[in-house]
């Protein structure tokens, strides 16, 4: 009787002190205090610092910080619970084809109205599922380059049998629908003639002799608006130009998504109401072949963003009737002067294709004419920033023509217009050309396999082509991209500059590469299944220091990964522990790499299984 006096004595003064506990609570103030114990006697032990770091979980300075990571952690994990083996199960069928923030219902219910409604609006629609995107029921891998760029396996898109029969002539002249499969040849539903006359027909406009000497003219990459089905980007791609394809979200016979399956540089996007994610200056040319725009519309302020991407001098070429546009041979259409008013030059006209040329000279916006205002002050990254009626970019550094720049330079000169040290970015370049060697050795399911080699076996050598795209998703200065095409592989990569990083898009767009400015707590605008292989240094360290979840990021990039793909994270090992845990139950092959060179980092290497219903 004594002793459970005493005993309810001590849990009085405890709950007197702690006050009264929930089971979760005390669970976390016991971890807490764990934590905190093994801290300050880590600090104590120099035997510790003798040891081999990189096993060692990040050490946070105080017990805030632990507190918090800690319910963070616990928080994420929960959603896992009770039986932490479970492996996650497919999405419904209905999710097929799932491009997150776009729902035309949510919106209109948000209050988003003329066009605004079909955006991507990631603020309005969460619906967070923790399932795995499937297949369509007859997927197949797609077919390596160079010849899946113009066949692909029709059951890989959302377009039907159906929605081909019932398209127009120039549509089935576009391609041709075969028992299980789609050819391209190379006609184009939005160009008369061929692909290739049409490409030649626009570097005559605009003073070349064929379209050969785009490059040595300065044009190195292209934006192409609603781009139809790649056609045009893809003979541009032959001629070594980076042409993206940017087009609108749709539900069925997507653009982007037959872009993507080609193989074919593409993004979804619109500037409805916003600017793209891009930086000024940003393209040497933007190409526009009946895309749907009503470039009349809001007193030509989508006419304004065309002019803020485009770099001094470029080229907009527009393809399309003259009565929904251009009155030919007339200066008094409201187009018309929506470019006077851009000081941009009409260079030339032939049939339905219209050229301009943008200023060279930022004089002439302050030289006394009729022109649109210039910005006060620069907006600095273009995220979900509304469109301006006004002109950007006037007093920028790097407001230098094209023309004048048709070859990128590591020159200090130039690297000094990016703010950048040039030993910065030679180291940066040279980690990357190391680690390629690494990642391409390791592109293998043997890495996966926990059998010994025999004395004397090799591991078979990747195909040259087994990867036709990939994305790097914290991209720097494009180190990956160099270092990608330097050994000569067929592949181009969506460089992803993330929100709150460094901002060195600009310096990657002005190499002549892809790429992008996303804020990864958010899903990435393109449709699933769309990528060969993820790269993600230090992408965890980031999101962990922005406060979003891993959980989310992880379950997205299965979205984008095409089945049998690839991804290769290099992050702290504390992180990359937890995420080898979690990609487990996504069902993906999962090693981690010792890198061995002294840091507390490591590689997680990853495969992307076939999941047949």
């Amino acid at each position: 009787m004594r002793k459970l006096d005493m005993r309810s004595y001590w849990q009085k003064r405890a709950s007197f002190y702690l006050g009264r506990r929930q089971p979760l609570n005390w669970f976390i103030l016991c971890v807490i205090i764990f934590l905190v114990f093994i801290f300050l006697l880590g600090s104590y032990s120099d035997s510790f610092d003798s040891g081999d770091e990189s096993a060692e979980p990040e050490v946070y300075s105080n017990h805030v910080t632990v507190r918090n990571q800690v319910v963070v952690d616990y928080l994420e994990l929960r959603h896992f619970e009770p039986n932490r083996s479970k492996v996650f199960d497919l999405c419904g069928k209905e999710r097929e084809n799932h491009v997150p923030c776009y729902n035309v219902s949510a919106n209109m219910m948000a209050g988003f109205k003329d066009g605004e409604e079909l955006g991507r609006h990631c603020e309005v629609s969460k619906d967070h599922q923790f399932c795995l995107v499937r297949p369509p029921k007859d997927y197949k891998i797609p077919l390596t380059w160079p010849g899946g760029r113009d066949v692909i396996w029709s059951a890989n898109v959302k377009l039907s049998k159906d929605q081909f029969l019932s398209s127009g002539s120039m549509t089935k002249r576009l391609m041709l629908l075969e028992e299980n499969q789609i050819s391209f040849s190379s006609e184009d539903e939005t160009i008369a003639d061929s692909v290739k006359d049409y490409s030649k027909q626009i570097a005559e406009m605009i003073g070349l002799v064929s379209d050969v000497d785009f490059r040595a003219a300065g044009v190195r990459n292209v934006l192409d608006i609603g781009c139809g089905f790649g056609s045009f980007g893809a003979h541009l791609l032959s001629l070594k130009l980076m042409a993206v394809c940017m087009a609108a979200y749709e539900s069925t016979g997507s653009q982007v998504q037959v872009a993507l399956e080609r193989g074919l540089p593409a993004f979804i996007g619109d500037f409805t109401s916003r600017q793209l994610p891009l930086p000024s200056l940003s393209y040497d040319m933007v190409h526009c072949a009946r895309c749907g725009i009503s470039w009349n519309d809001k007193d030509g302020i989508f006419l304004i963003e065309v002019d803020r991407i485009l770099k001094p001098g470029g080229y907009f070429v527009l393809t399309s009737p003259g009565k929904e546009q251009v009155s030919k041979g007339s200066i008094s259409s409201p187009f018309e002067q929506f470019t006077q008013k851009l000081c941009w030059t009409h260079v030339s006209q032939r049939e339905e294709t219209f050229i301009w040329k943008k200023a060279t000279d930022a004089q002439c916006f302050s030289s006394g004419r009729h022109t649109y205002p210039m910005c006060e002050g620069e907006s600095g990254q273009s995220y979900y920033t509304p469109l301006r009626q006004c002109i950007s970019a006037t007093t920028s550094k790097r407001w230098i023509p094209m023309q004048n720049s048709s070859s990128f330079s590591t020159s200090p000169a130039q690297l000094a217009l990016h703010g950048i040290n040039p030993e910065d970015f030679a180291e940066d370049l040279e980690l990357h050309r190391a680690a390629l060697n690494n990642y391409w050795s390791l592109l293998s399911p043997l890495i996966f396999s926990d059998h010994p080699k025999r004395p004397g076996d090799e591991d078979p050598v990747p195909p040259y082509n087994m990867v036709r795209n990939v994305m790097d998703m914290n991209a720097r200065y494009g180190a990956l991209n160099t270092a990608l095409l330097e050994a000569g592989k067929s592949v181009w990569v969506m460089n992803v500059v993330p929100l709150g990083e460094r901002e060195t898009l600009p310096i990657i767009l002005d190499q002549g590469f892809a790429g992008v400015l996303l804020n990864w707590c958010e899903p990435f605008p393109t449709y699933p299944r769309t990528y060969d292989m993820l790269h993600a240094e230090g992408l965890l360290s980031h999101i962990a220091s922005k406060k979003c979840s891993i959980v989310d990021l992880i379950f997205e990039m299965d979205r984008i990964l095409r089945p049998e793909g690839w991804v290769i994270i290099s992050d702290k090992v504390g992180l990359i522990e937890k995420t080898r845990s979690l990609v487990t139950k996504l069902r993906w092959e999962a090693r981690m790499i010792d890198l061995h060179n002294g840091s507390d980092k490591c590689l997680l290497v990853c495969q992307k299984p076939f999941l047949k219903k």
